[in-house]
């Protein structure tokens, strides 16, 4: 899902505010009649297709970029594109991807995703059992055996084998996780790039950075990222206002009009602030059964995912948990953190969808070289090392084998220091408590994603305990998710943690500051661990968002808990807690550091 900060983000459609005019002034392309580009590179030609998704049949209205001298003699390859949250063919970056790889020779087709643009039937979250069928349908016009509902055939594009074009795919958010669900079933795709996307919906929309039990994926219920969730309901909800709708199918039930309705009950339910066992349950396991975690074992298409670094809805965890489990597979893979993601975080130079930067970018090349190889079977294309990242501290990008593991380890010392050493761990117990209101406030708010000011991150004294350590002697540099042990203390979380009621579970926040040698302090990326604690009377591991960040000589870094955060729901009532420390106690912090 995707959602679009400012025009200056690539890869981003305009604020929220402006989404409805943008979509009422954009016009409407003439079915089945092909514009020519300035340049006679290619033709475009608008198409509505009627395929099959689920158990029902859904228009869907995509654009054919076709190149100058492609035809049934001259075959090429297929790109084959979606829109992201709340956009369409038209939108900047999914229109850019058509004509950028027509403009390189190859065939595009754009379409607007189930439920936007002027495509029929529901939003159900790039279902693979729907929007995965559908685009399927679209295949199956790529690869010559069907035709648009104007007649129109595609017998110009390359095949593997009758009825198998060769054909990759390539998308942001929404139109990232679309691939993978399409590839898991139909493995006449050759070539993914999944950008900016997630692993596992239960995650994003309700995270648990502790008890996971595979990837980013937890049993015990999240906490519900509401600023999130609740915009993307109105992007969905909003557009019979945004675009004239063609479809009925589209109108589900009362009080949901866009949304298949496990999709809104899931809604529902995170948004009543209750979690009650069975319902809980069923609200994970549809997040789930949309989300690439369930079904990545169907996908074999060479796999390039990249995540963005700026990223507070689907962060690197999650690319992270999906490349390691297409890896496990055997599925060929390889993965870039790139700087921009959900929340900003553009650069000069960065691969920008919006003007199709890609022979100008690092990105962009991966990318060109990832189809070179595996849709032009170009076998002596290098598609790159395995892993790369983003560093704004040094030209270029570093790479390595493989993710980074744990290598420093610092210790929560209980006179609020940060130590190198468990025998340097002082003895002390000390207490914070939440307000029913929030008084932490990390990612970026409401405010800020609509382009109104949006305050710096803030703790406010006695809602959270912080662990601060040396000056460093040297750059350190973080790569991946750093990872705390934490044992806390809570009697009233105690007594109801077991009702029945995940709400009764104690929540806190975990976060890392950079504290500069002057005390001001950045939270990287404004990045957070929403934690539901699964059991108070143990121990348990919280898995922080991955960055890439450099602390400097002379700064600090800074371990905070805390109490509640402006982005999510927090605790029901007010809960104490307490952090004792000694010598042989499990309160760590694990880095990933490189260099």
């Amino acid at each position: 899902m995707e959602v679009h900060v400012s025009r200056a983000v690539p890869g981003f459609r305009r604020p929220l505010t402006l989404l409805a005019g943008a979509a009422l002034l954009a016009p409407l392309a003439l079915t089945g009649v092909p514009r020519a580009s300035a340049a006679e590179q290619y033709t475009v030609t608008a198409l509505e297709f009627t395929v099959r998704a689920g158990d029902r049949s859904c228009t869907v209205d995509a654009d054919l970029y076709r190149p100058a001298g492609v035809d049934a003699r001259h075959p090429a390859p297929a790109v084959l594109a979606t829109n992201g949250f709340g956009g369409s063919k038209s939108d900047g970056s999914t229109d850019v991807i058509g004509r950028s790889f027509a403009e390189r020779g190859y065939v595009g087709l754009v379409y607007s995703g189930l439920g936007f643009g002027r495509s029929g039937c529901l939003i159900t979250l790039d279902d693979p059992a729907i929007d995965g069928e559908a685009a399927s349908g679209l295949v199956d016009f790529l690869a010559g055996t069907r035709a648009a509902d104007d007649g129109t055939k595609a017998d110009y594009v390359t095949s593997d084998a009758p009825g198998d074009p060769v054909v990759g795919m390539i998308g942001g958010s929404y139109g990232g996780a679309v691939q993978l669900a399409t590839a898991s079933a139909d493995h006449r795709v050759d070539a993914l790039v999944p950008l900016i996307t997630w692993n596992d919906l239960a995650y994003s929309l309700a995270p648990n950075a502790a008890g996971a039990t595979r990837g980013v994926s937890s049993e015990t219920p999240g906490v519900f990222k509401w600023q999130w969730t609740d915009g993307f309901y109105l992007m969905g909800e909003g557009q019979p206002l945004l675009v004239p709708t063609l479809d009925p199918s589209r109108f589900g039930s009362l009080g949901c009009l866009h949304f298949a309705e496990r999709a809104c009950d899931t809604i529902r339910l995170l948004n009543s602030g209750r979690y009650p066992t069975a319902a809980t349950r069923e609200m994970l396991t549809y997040a789930r059964s949309v989300s690439p975690a369930s079904y990545l074992s169907g996908v074999t298409a060479p796999t390039l995912l990249v995540q963005g670094q700026a990223d507070s809805l689907f962060n690197l965890n999650e690319a992270t948990a999906t490349y390691r489990a297409l890896e496990a597979r055997g599925t060929t893979t390889k993965m870039i953190w790139q700087s921009w993601g959900h929340s900003g975080g553009s650069v000069p130079g960065e691969l920008d969808l919006g003007s199709g930067n890609l022979e100008t970018s690092y990105v962009g090349q991966r990318i060109l070289a990832w189809f070179d190889r595996y849709l032009h079977h170009d076998e002596n294309t290098s598609t790159g090392p395995e892993f790369a990242y983003y560093r704004d501290w040094e030209s270029g990008y570093g790479t390595a084998a493989a993710v980074p593991g744990m290598s420093r380890t610092m210790y929560l010392s209980g006179d609020g220091a940060l130590v190198d050493s468990r025998s340097k761990v002082a003895r002390g117990s000390r207490q914070y408590a939440n307000r029913l209101l929030a008084t932490s406030h990390s990612e970026s708010s409401l405010a800020g994603l609509i382009g109104l000011s949006d305050p710096a991150p803030y703790d406010t004294e006695g809602t959270y305990l912080g662990w601060t350590g040396p000056p460093l002697t040297s750059p350190l540099d973080v790569v991946g998710a750093p990872r705390a042990t934490l044992k806390v203390v809570s009697p009233k979380t105690e007594r109801v943690q077991n009702s029945g009621d995940a709400a009764d579970k104690l929540v806190l926040f975990a976060k890392v500051y950079d504290v500069a040698p002057d005390g001001t302090q950045k939270l990287v990326n404004r990045l957070v661990a929403p934690v539901r604690v699964p059991d108070v009377t143990r121990p348990f591991t919280v898995e922080l968002p991955g960055v890439v960040h450099r602390y400097e000589a002379g700064h600090r870094l800074r371990f905070v808990v805390a109490g509640s955060d402006t982005a999510y729901f927090g605790n029901r009532g007010v809960k104490p807690v307490t952090v004792v420390s000694a010598p042989g106690d499990t309160g760590v912090l694990e880095l990933p550091v490189v260099g």
